[in-house]
């Protein structure tokens, strides 16, 4: 989870002022140019998830409870949130490439960081340093994917977005998980490689081509207009629900499968990760263009069905039970966030738009990031599979009530 647009299509619909990404028109640019913008994306989100399955090895080396992964875990969403506020209009004024390049510097300066970790405090600035990069960089990208598009199609340019992002999220886990468990250095080998593949993406975003500033920088204060405050609760909370669930699978998960498959192997470990973030780029994939409001409530009731099929496989500790609410779960959250961030794109007024996306990206990290602290602290008394279990429950009845919410709000508008 993520990056300013984890998936953030733009509306076709909606008219474009061109001077609104950073002062150049949507005219098309190289397609060597925006492949390698989605290569840094793609990267960029990548490095940010290759501790996931590596945090139990660090609890076993530097001694640390499941509630110091959860703290680990939340910097990076207390470090990414105003850099996303800052750095998105900071990069229409001064242009992308004055953003993007400092921000894969110091995407790689987290993963040096991370290779280096001999101690917990090198865990957090390590998850600092990756949070601020990730949020100086994911909306400049988006933009830029926008603009470099070879034949200004935006839709094509969320799509690649999109799944460069969550692309990015999935991938992260499994590569981590390969290399620390079948090749050396386990807890240093995924980060230098990471640091490498990150070369190319540095190249590319330091020949961006320049662009003259449209207006003036100032940090963006997260605000929403009023006729579409109703919208905003209902999207906002169905996303903040369906990243909790996200924000789970990435910092506690891995633990939770190998508990119950009573294996040590990493790449099942963040597999687990994988399979889910997989299952939600399919999903998005195939609702796209489907009413929003329709697949808001299909994804929120599957949310549903796969937290409670998770409680139940820690109780009957069945493995193939905990991947198929892996699976159900995937499809939910690829299904309720695409709806959300429809709704929102389709109502936020034009003079208004990059305001009310930074409001509701900040409810996306904080549902990543603060649900998870709390299953940590409920870890340290009642154990990691009975905190999940609550977590789950708590969080499906949560989904359900959303869901009566916004079917009633259907049928009004049917």
């Amino acid at each position: 989870m993520t990056t300013e647009r984890l998936t953030a299509p733009a509306d076709a619909r909606t008219p474009t002022d061109p001077r609104a990404a950073g002062g150049t028109r949507a005219t098309g640019g190289s397609p060597v140019r925006f492949w390698a913008t989605a290569y840094t994306l793609l990267l960029l989100l990548t490095g940010t998830n290759l501790p996931t399955p590596l945090y139990r090895g660090y609890q076993r080396e530097f001694g640390f409870s499941p509630l110091m992964v959860t703290l680990i875990f939340a910097v990076y969403v207390a470090s990414l949130i105003p850099s996303l506020l800052i750095a998105g209009p900071l990069s229409d004024s001064v242009g992308r490439r004055k953003v993007l390049l400092p921000a894969v510097v110091l995407a790689a300066l987290g993963s040096l960081v991370f290779a280096l970790a001999d101690g917990v405090g090198w865990l957090f600035a390590a998850r600092l340093l990756q949070g601020l990069a990730v949020g100086a960089a994911s909306g400049a990208l988006t933009a830029a994917l926008n603009e470099l598009e070879p034949h200004g199609d935006r839709r094509r340019a969320a799509l690649v977005s999109t799944v460069a992002s969550v692309g990015g999220l999935g991938a992260g886990p499994l590569l981590a998980g390969l290399l620390a468990e079948y090749a050396p250095a386990p807890r240093v080998l995924p980060f230098v490689v990471e640091i490498v593949l990150l070369v190319p993406a540095g190249i590319a975003m330091a020949t961006l081509p320049t662009s003259r500033p449209a207006t003036p920088w100032r940090p963006r204060r997260p605000s929403v207009p009023a006729p579409m405050r109703g919208v905003f609760v209902s999207s906002g909370t169905a996303s903040f629900l369906a990243f909790s669930v996200v924000g789970l699978f990435l910092s506690l998960v891995p633990t939770y499968v190998t508990k119950l498959s009573g294996s040590g192997n990493l790449v099942l470990a963040g597999g687990a990760v994988t399979l889910m973030l997989a299952c939600s780029v399919a999903a998005q994939l195939a609702a796209s263009g489907r009413q929003a409001l329709v697949i808001q409530i299909a994804g929120l009731l599957l949310l549903a069905v796969a937290l409670v099929l998770l409680a139940v496989a820690g109780g009957v500790a069945s493995l193939a039970l905990l991947l198929v609410a892996t699976v159900i779960g995937g499809v939910g959250q690829g299904l309720t966030f695409l709806g959300g961030i429809t709704e929102i794109n389709r109502l936020a007024p034009k003079s208004r738009y990059a305001d009310v996306l930074s409001s509701y990206y900040v409810i996306v990290y904080l549902g990543v990031g603060v649900p998870v602290i709390g299953v940590g602290l409920l870890a340290t008394g009642t154990g990691l599979l009975t905190a999940v279990q609550l977590f789950a429950a708590a969080v499906a009845a949560l989904c359900l009530l959303d869901t009566l919410l916004l079917s009633r709000k259907h049928r009004r508008s049917a």
